[in-house]
């Protein structure tokens, strides 16, 4: 037996007619008749010097021999297709799955929506809140690779908050955030009155803990070392796993929360909540748009992508605008 690979094409008979049971069936799939079905498997048996199906009075079986090959012929088929998939560019349906944080989806992405849908009514944009499933303080950037080739697989562009360096996609810097005590404008003037950064003592600590779960460090102990300021417990208070829901408890006046301004930019605007500090401090994370190398001159996409780095330099205006008042 020679150690050449026999022709494709009898292979790939074989795969689906041992996938039916049945040459007709395979026929069907294939789009040729049941006896250029049956000539191929002939072939390959010749080629092969083996016995692929046992006759039976009402139908066929597999062989050990071919019972053996089949999954890995089988799995063989599909990483096939779906190398050959990968080769050719995507069509422009003007369709895209855009995949991000829930904190960041309901708080920055949706409310600047109608903008994106007034400069192109023709796109339909789906947008995709994603969790990561990662232990604390241990997102590293295989662990951010992964997150990528889960999300990427069934969207067009993920909005990442992460170190960056995503080597085989194509990556852009939206905005680098930074964090900030928030709170209800009552807390300002309460029984006690929060007037400098020593009054949080008096106040109940709300953690946004994204800080925590991405870079290993609680946003409050970030923002408390960059400001100077100690003799502050930062284990005590009420702990939120979304950024979503640590504002919300802040807008009810349950406690002061250090989180990113730019989650919290409608109720800051409208007065529901107040930075009663000015200090910004930076983080170790950022905002990033990432897809796929190949993808990047859908017309669709790269419509997309140009408005969001638009809309995040507008954020970014915005906030040093916020730190400098």
């Amino acid at each position: 037996m020679t150690d050449r690979l026999p022709p494709l094409n009898a292979l790939k008979v074989f795969e689906s007619v041992a996938r039916h049971l049945s040459l007709k069936r395979a026929a069907n799939e294939l789009n040729v008749t049941p006896a250029a079905i049956s000539h191929q498997v002939k072939q390959l048996e010749d080629y092969l010097g083996i016995q692929l199906f046992r006759r039976l009075n009402r139908g066929i079986e597999l062989t050990p021999a071919a019972r053996a090959a089949l999954p890995q012929l089988s799995a063989g088929f599909e990483a096939l297709a779906q190398a050959v998939a990968a080769l050719r560019p995507k069509a422009d349906t003007g369709q895209l799955t855009i995949s991000a944080a829930p904190s960041f989806a309901t708080r920055w992405l949706v409310p600047r929506l109608h903008r994106f849908f007034s400069a192109h009514p023709e796109i339909d944009v789906r947008v995709s809140a994603r969790l990561r499933r990662v232990k604390q303080g241990e997102l590293d950037n295989d662990v951010e690779l992964a997150t990528l080739d889960t999300w990427l697989q069934e969207s067009d562009i993920a909005i990442l908050y992460g170190h960056g360096g995503y080597a085989g996609y194509r990556s852009d810097l939206l905005f680098a955030p930074t964090i900030a005590p928030i709170c209800s404008p009552a807390l300002l003037n309460g029984e006690m009155p929060l007037r400098k950064p020593e009054d949080l003592a008096h106040h109940m600590l709300v953690h946004d803990d994204t800080g925590v779960l991405y870079d290993g460090i609680g946003f409050w102990s970030v923002w408390l070392e960059a400001e100077g300021v100690s003799g502050i417990d930062t284990t005590r208070g009420s702990h939120f796993s979304h950024a979503v829901l640590a504002i919300e408890a802040a807008a009810d006046a349950l406690g002061v929360v250090a989180t990113m301004p730019l989650l919290a930019a409608n109720e800051l605007a409208v007065g529901r909540l107040v930075m009663p500090f000015k200090l910004q401090a930076p983080l170790k994370s950022a905002y990033y748009a990432v897809s796929d190398d190949m993808a990047g001159a859908r017309p669709s996409e790269a419509a997309f992508r140009s408005w969001l780095l638009e809309e995040a330099a507008r954020s970014a205006v915005a906030q040093a605008s916020s730190a400098a008042g």
